[in-house]
């Protein structure tokens, strides 16, 4: 098989470690700011900051340009955007309104538009230009 992934567990690695490291990676730069930014206007704001965005965005980078340059797109894209969904779903339920899961949703989109992109150009760029299937 290609890749040398003769091993159903190792099959299973493409998608399972995006899937993994989102909601940890989530937790980590989201999870613990859990209050909103009042301004001297009465405005509210966050409760994130933009860096901590960036940084979580930088953070899935990794395992989805692992996953892309091991030639699994696919895998990339829907563990990363699997485990993203579950994490927001997880950190937002307790609102009581209900408006959490057009949050979730947004971030499910998202992220599925974000992580095709991603994976598919380095899914392209990994490619073997002489078509010798390495």
């Amino acid at each position: 098989m290609r890749n040398g992934l003769q091993n159903p567990v190792l099959r299973l690695l493409p998608a399972a470690v995006p899937a993994l490291v989102a909601p940890l990676a989530w937790a980590a730069w989201l999870g613990w700011d859990q209050q909103r930014d009042v301004h001297p206007d009465g405005s509210t704001t966050g409760p994130y900051e933009p860096w901590q965005v960036i940084g979580l965005v930088l953070t899935l980078l990794v395992p989805v340009c692992w996953a892309g340059f091991r030639r699994h797109p696919a895998s990339a894209v829907l563990g990363t955007t699997a485990g993203l969904t579950a994490a927001s779903w997880y950190d937002w339920s307790d609102d009581g309104s209900g408006l959490f899961a057009i949050g979730v949703g947004l971030v499910m989109i998202g992220s599925l538009a974000a992580t095709g992109a991603v994976s598919g150009l380095i899914t392209l760029a990994a490619q073997d230009p002489a078509g010798t299937g390495r």
